[in-house]
């Protein structure tokens, strides 16, 4: 079976649940083998209740445009079909899942929203494993693995769970490449098929050698995995 994951993001009318805050807007990225997709689903959602001013300057959501919004009883059923059982990407995880328990609570869905086969990745508690004592926002996150986030002017939960879902993958050893995804592909009939199957590519598969310009910007591109994650990067150990 692929591998499916799920980064997800929310935007919300203030910091807690308790307080009677509630989600006015949610975004989730499929990923496939370590692949962004497509796939997707993104809806905003009337609260019911006014959006506090500290929330309106960070992501723009006024009560004007969430006025003629579905509740989030109306779409409850499409997201919890969107993610399914699949692993949640979340920064800072515990936050988003909160709103989203209360939710599920206020509309007294039965089906729980955790369950045994779902794991949840935090990738704020992933950088702060690997960074300590550093900046670890999903800005900070950005600029420190190059992803691109110059659209960013404004929180938003589909842009977020975008560059989300790119910043996870830089920090865990990037995206599979093509074959890689072939193989994969192919593991799901019998292993001695796969083998003829990955035989038969890499044979008809001309080697291209890299110049020496892409030589030197792959080395770099080491160096630079090297001095982020404080320790020698796998190829140069292999190189060494």
């Amino acid at each position: 079976m692929p591998l499916r994951q799920i980064a997800l993001d929310t935007e919300t009318t203030g910091l807690d649940p308790r307080d009677g805050h509630r989600v006015i807007e949610i975004g989730a990225i499929e990923l496939i083998n370590r692949r962004v997709t497509d796939t997707k689903f993104h809806v905003y959602i009337n609260p019911q209740r006014k959006v506090e001013a500290g929330a309106l300057a960070v992501h723009g959501l006024s009560n004007e445009f969430l006025s003629d919004k579905p509740l989030f009883a109306e779409i409850k059923d499409e997201f919890l079909q969107f993610i399914g059982s699949d692993d949640l990407i979340i920064h800072n995880a515990p936050f988003d899942l909160k709103f989203l328990h209360h939710e599920l609570k206020l509309d007294k869905t039965p089906k729980p929203f955790l369950n045994k086969s779902r794991d949840i990745i935090d990738t704020l508690t992933m950088a702060r494993q690997k960074h300590p004592g550093q900046r670890n926002n999903l800005d900070a996150l950005c600029k420190r693995y190059d992803v691109d986030n110059s659209g960013r002017d404004l929180h938003g939960a589909l842009l977020d769970a975008r560059l989300l879902a790119h910043v996870y993958l830089a920090m865990t050893g990037g995206q599979s490449s093509l074959f890689e995804h072939e193989q994969m592909t192919r593991t799901e009939t019998k292993s001695s098929k796969t083998v003829t199957v990955a035989a038969t590519i890499a044979s008809k598969t001309p080697i291209v050698h890299a110049n020496p310009a892409e030589l030197l910007s792959h080395n770099t591109y080491l160096d630079k995995l090297t001095e982020t994650n404080g320790e020698l990067c796998a190829w140069k150990q292999y190189e060494t």
